[in-house]
């Protein structure tokens, strides 16, 4: 992903500056985005690069310094605004741009209509899981093109990113870039300083600093054959101080400091100079070498008798060590023949022995007294020599600065001599040889300026080659583009010709009744238009053979059925009139800021660290997760609130209750086995036995079965699961029920009873009278239940209820948060249609509407934003204590009706009038 540190120039006035921001790249829409920083979730702005160039950025005149704007590229859009941003290194200025370079060729070639719609219905992606993940569109890409393919990689230029490029650089520190002001003083500053410490001539610590360049070195790796040049320089000079040390009329070279001053070189250069001014200098070294090389001679042969000299010392004095050592074991062996024949006689064995050991020790001490002894010898030779380099040292060091005032004093004296000569003789040839010399100073200079400046071209140019190629194949290929819009615009409004045709005869029929069943022609005509209004859209037609517009598909990107096939003519027309108006939503939403790119900014935040509970993260998840993050984000969730469930269970804990419910007899399977086809026939994943998604459905199904006995299996479980199934696998599905069963819903709510259903359905009455008392009087007017309505709700979480996209975006919100999202959408989604409702006055029309209303609900955002705004405040301490209050209450009600039957049981087995009765139950058995 290509994301990471830049410094964007911005402001006016004194304050126009670079300031560092984050940038992260947008694939769908191919946008740059800015933000303040990598936490940030809200973009500053973007760019379009679909649709911008690119060069390089001319510094500006009177600029702090030279190098300060190296790095810095133009982003050019089209409406003429210009973008200047800086990278921290040119290294990373060139990656920058090969990278955009490359998306925007990426995008521009592959702008197809399937490419367009995915900016605002994405199609599935890089999944790894769920159901959804094998659904991969046939997407028509153009070719590319094979020459300026090759011309793009010759004109390539290979880099690599650093640290402050890519994903890792969000737990990095933004990059500090010094302003220009403080730049600025700092150079005043040195330039005073260099002034002031040229005028101290006469003072000692500035001997070796009398001259000055206007140069500041830059360390950069030179060349292996820069160096070999430079140490071989440094041999020779070596040699030839130590040759002419002691003698003052010798050749001293001259190693001048260099004060850091303006403008910068790299290594390179310093070692190329210095060839330079050894080549300038080598008369001199000549002369000198000449003069001294009888002495250098002898000296090299007198330094190889001192070698040789000490070799045989250092022999002799071995020799001696062997010789003492031998006098010390001859020695120890007599004592020992002494002591045995003299002692022997009449000593226990204990005392021998004992008299032996403190012989060894004896024999021991004196061994290490010896090596010590011997060790300080050592080092007290390495004292003296210490000692006598010292002595050296401090000769040489008087020598040196006796030949460096020597120097000077001589140096002093040819300047008086010259300056006499000047004023006296010739004025005119000194002025002209010194105005010469600082011609031929500054002719280096600018030769190695205009060096490093033609190898910058030449990569500017390379660069600017390539982008001007780039631009060429783009216009090409939007002239082509345009051609096929052309030809595609002419087909669809020669067909929009016809159809008014048919709808004028259409309206002609409606206008002029019919009295008589006799077939006319226009009542075929109104059967044709029925015909093709209900067709879902092939890829057969050859207009839209490269752009494939799909405005209502059989499916949608979660496997649902767009126009149902089993409905009546009528409800296919509403059903794909409700389509259209989707797509319709989808393509004129506004989205100049990118779910996408905030999520992609969310989890490049979380690079180094887990995702945790934030503000900011339930934000996002409210606002909807994409379509490629949702896999991830509801195992994620679901692993959250199971995470001390998973602890205390062994591995393979899943597959061993599937072969557990397997092997075994379950009272679950048979219903289970019922009610697997009858799950979400309107999706390809569950519409038949051999689809993938049945048998997965089973096994979660089955295994919970045998991890809850008491529960076993409901109905309504099986909706859970195969929703849960379309973005996880088995065993994260599996986790998911037990999240939704075990720890979001009360105890009771999916047991036979269902006590704890209808305790939220007394909650959300409470709910209702309190967030909408106009609506919950209309209904008490009426005498509506509405919870005959809002019960399935509750109870599968808006499956089958609600359209597909609204539909999952409350469950992101509700594996997230918990059962609490359920009130607030339930209640939204009346508030949503609050008017409409109150304009109904029967009850007849009221319930029937009730029944259907949820599906023309589409705009996802607006009820997102009456569920988590509009409905402010909403504590969950409110819903526990009603739960509490209205479970005592239906707890109590249970019992009464308890008592009721077995009353009438009991009343039945003794009256014989009333034996012949039975109950319900009874009859179902």
């Amino acid at each position: 992903k290509l994301c990471g540190y830049l410094q964007k120039l911005s402001g006016k006035g004194p304050l126009r500056g670079f300031r560092s921001r984050w940038f992260v790249f947008d694939p769908r829409r191919c946008y740059l985005y800015y933000f303040k920083g990598p936490q940030e979730a809200l973009p500053l702005g973007h760019l379009d690069i679909a649709s911008a160039c690119f060069s390089y950025h001319q510094p500006e005149a009177g600029a702090a310094a030279a190098g300060d704007e190296a790095a810095a590229f133009e982003v050019h859009s089209p409406n003429g605004t210009v973008a200047v941003l800086k990278a921290a290194t040119r290294q990373d200025m060139t990656y920058w741009l090969q990278e955009l370079q490359q998306k925007r060729w990426e995008y521009c070639n592959n702008l197809d209509a399937a490419k367009r719609d995915s900016r605002t219905s994405p199609t599935p992606s890089d999944f790894s899981k769920g159901l959804v993940a094998k659904d991969n569109p046939d997407l028509s890409i153009p070719s590319q093109n094979a020459s300026a393919e090759r011309a793009r990689n010759i004109l390539a230029v290979e880099t690599s990113p650093t640290d402050l490029v890519g994903e890792q650089a969000a737990s990095q520190p933004a990059p500090i870039q010094p302003s220009a002001i403080n730049f600025s003083l700092k150079q005043w500053s040195t330039e005073i300083k260099n002034s002031v410490s040229s005028l101290r001539k006469g003072n000692n610590e500035n001997r070796k600093s009398i001259f000055y360049t206007t140069e500041e070195w830059e360390l950069l790796d030179p060349t292996p054959k820069d160096l070999e040049d430079s140490m071989a320089l440094e041999e020779k000079r070596k040699h030839l101080a130590e040759g002419s040390k002691g003698l003052t009329s010798s050749a001293f070279p001259f190693d001048f400091g260099r004060i850091p001053h303006k403008t910068r070189r790299p290594l390179k250069d310093m070692i190329g100079s210095s060839k330079r001014n050894s080549s300038d200098s080598s008369p001199t070294e000549w002369f000198s070498g000449n003069g001294n090389k009888l002495v250098s001679e002898l000296q090299l042969k007198y330094q190889n008798q001192q070698e040789e000299l000490e070799k045989l010392k250092k022999e002799l004095l071995s020799q001696k060590e062997l010789v003492r050592l031998l006098q010390q074991t001859v020695r120890s062996s007599q004592y020992d023949k002494y002591f045995a024949s003299r002692l022997c006689e009449g000593v226990p064995k204990d005392k021998l022995e004992l008299l032996h050991q403190k012989d060894d020790q004896i024999l021991g001490l004196n061994n290490q007294l010896e090596k010590l002894n011997l060790e300080k010898d050592s080092l007290q030779q390495e004292v003296k020599n210490l000692k006598c380099k010292v002595g050296e040292l401090n000769e040489q060091l008087g020598m040196l600065m006796e030949t460096i005032q020597a120097k000077d004093e001589v140096i002093m004296k040819l300047s008086r001599q010259l300056s006499e000569c000047e004023d006296s003789a010739s004025p005119q040839s000194g002025a002209v040889n010194s105005a010469l010399a600082i011609g031929t100073n500054k002719e280096l200079q600018e030769l190695d300026r205009l060096k490093d400046n033609l190898q910058g071209y030449k990569t500017q140019n390379k660069f600017l080659n390539k982008e001007i190629l780039e631009l060429s194949a783009l216009r090409r290929n939007a002239e082509a583009r345009e051609r096929e819009w052309q030809a595609k615009h002419t087909s669809l409004e020669a067909k929009l010709c016809q159809i008014e045709s048919k709808y004028l005869i259409l309206l002609q029929e409606m206008k002029t009744p019919v009295c008589s069943e006799e077939q006319s022609p226009a009542r075929e005509v109104i059967a044709q238009l029925l015909e093709d209004a209900l067709k879902a859209e092939t890829n057969e037609q050859p207009e839209q053979a490269f752009f494939k517009p799909h405005l209502v598909s059989e499916y949608d990107i979660y496997g649902f059925q767009t126009v149902p096939e089993d409905d009546d003519d009528e409800e296919k027309l509403v059903a794909k009139s409700r389509a259209l108006d989707l797509r319709s939503l989808s393509l004129s939403e506004n989205r100049e800021i990118s779910t996408g790119v905030k999520w992609e900014n969310y989890f490049a935040s979380t690079m180094n660290r887990d995702m945790m509970r934030c503000v900011e993260l339930k934000n996002l998840i409210r606002s909807g997760i994409p379509h490629e993050h949702r896999s991830k984000m509801w195992k994620w969730c679901v692993n959250l609130h199971v995470k001390k469930f998973k602890d205390s269970t062994v591995p393979g804990y899943f597959q061993t209750l599937l072969q557990n419910a397997l092997e075994k007899q379950n009272p679950a399977s048979k219903q289970i086995e019922l009610d697997l086809l009858r799950t979400l026939p309107n999706n390809k994943h569950y519409s038949s036995p051999t689809s993938e998604g049945i048998q997965k459905l089973r096994n979660v199904l089955l295994a919970f079965s045998w991890r809850n006995p008491d529960i076993g299996y409901c109905q309504g479980l099986n909706r859970l699961v195969a929703i849960a199934l379309l973005y996880l696998e088995q065993e994260d599905a599996f986790w998911c029920l037990v999240t939704i069963v075990e720890v979001f819903m009360p105890r009771d709510y999916y047991t036979k009873t269902l006590l704890g259903s209808q305790v939220d359905q007394r909650v959300f009455k409470d709910l209702m009278s309190e967030k909408l008392p106009r609506l919950h009087a209309h209904f008490e007017l009426y005498k509506v239940d509405y919870t005959l309505i809002t019960f399935n709700w509750f109870l599968v979480v808006f499956v089958d209820s609600v359209v597909s996209d609204i539909l999952f975006k409350i469950w992101d919100s509700f594996l997230y948060e918990g059962p609490k999202v359920i009130f607030r959408f339930a209640l939204a989604l009346f508030k949503y249609k609050e008017e409409e409702i109150l304009k109904l006055q029967d009850s007849m029309s009221i319930f029937k509407y009730l029944r259907y209303f949820t599906r023309t609900i589409l705009d996802a955002r607006k009820l997102t934003g009456i569920a988590f705004g509009d409905l402010n405040p909403f504590p969950l301490r409110q819903i526990r204590n009603r739960r509490t209050y209205h479970l005592e209450k239906v707890r109590l009600e249970l019992t009464e009706l308890e008592a009721i039957r077995e009353d009438f049981l009991r009343e039945r087995d003794t009256c014989v009038e009333k034996r012949d009765l039975i109950s319900d139950d009874e009859e179902d058995s």
